[in-house]
């Protein structure tokens, strides 16, 4: 358990050296049983790339998931925005919270991602909606649509 984790914070802390952080705040939802997810939109030149760390600590279910995605961007007029793009999740899951004892599950997928953003003027805020459909490899090859999630995130 411990070297996932690990794992998974140096994927986080590798994939954001070479960027510019541009936005952080939440990704809420997005179908995959997740609460929320600590969101970060780093910059890449005229592009992004968004790190999403996700968790859920419940009772009988638990998860920690990474999703890094390289999108690129484009402005609709008047503080609208539009983003698209593709990269991978890892992450892991646990039943009945078996971390330690051989219950829990790696896995590991391709991710595509494609939304809508508003920047406000008066406020550096930014609220996005999005789908992120993800082609499973590990443990199991398997596509999943996932659901709409709403980001709200502070612009720097």
């Amino acid at each position: 358990m411990k070297k996932i984790i690990i794992a998974i914070v140096a994927v986080f802390a590798m994939s954001t050296a070479n960027a510019q952080i541009q936005d952080l705040g939440v990704r809420f939802n997005g179908g995959y049983g997740y609460g929320a997810e600590l969101s970060a939109l780093w910059g890449l030149g005229g592009n992004r790339l968004e790190t999403d760390l996700g968790w859920n600590l419940g009772d009988h279910w638990s998860a920690l998931s990474l999703g890094v995605i390289y999108q690129w961007t484009g402005e609709i007029g008047s503080g609208f925005g539009w983003f698209a793009g593709v990269g991978g999740w890892l992450g892991m899951w646990s039943w009945d919270n078996g971390w330690d004892d051989g219950e829990g599950n790696f896995y590991l997928a391709l991710a595509a991602q494609a939304g809508i953003e508003y920047n406000f003027d008066a406020i550096p805020i930014q609220l996005s909606l999005d789908v992120r459909p993800r082609f499973n490899l590990i443990p199991s090859t398997h596509f999943d649509w996932g659901g709409v999630a709403l980001g709200i995130r502070y612009r720097f």
